[in-house]
């Protein structure tokens, strides 16, 4: 299925682009992030110990992932997944 992977910030310097539709087995947001992972090395890492990582947004079609089912969130044809820097200050 096709997912399409937005990244903002540094994140899309890691990636090269700012956009990318993934071509992918994955089922799961926590799936796809890994295999981003290994397709963009740069990426660093956006799981750790089965979360998220500290500092990353995640977004699926406009609602946070960590209000939906987390990394376990389910994925269909066509999704778009957004992936930000958290912002902190204040």
């Amino acid at each position: 299925m096709d997912v399409e992977c937005v990244f903002f910030g540094p994140l899309r310097e890691s990636v090269g682009e700012k956009t990318v539709v993934r071509d992918t087995d994955a089922t799961t947001v926590g799936e796809l992030l890994v295999e981003l992972e290994v397709a963009y090395p740069a990426l660093r890492s956006l799981v750790d110990d089965d979360e998220l990582a500290a500092g990353i947004a995640v977004t699926l079609n406009t609602k946070h992932v960590q209000h939906l089912d987390g990394l376990e969130t389910e994925l269909a044809e066509g999704d778009v997944l957004r992936l930000t820097p958290a912002i902190h200050g204040g």
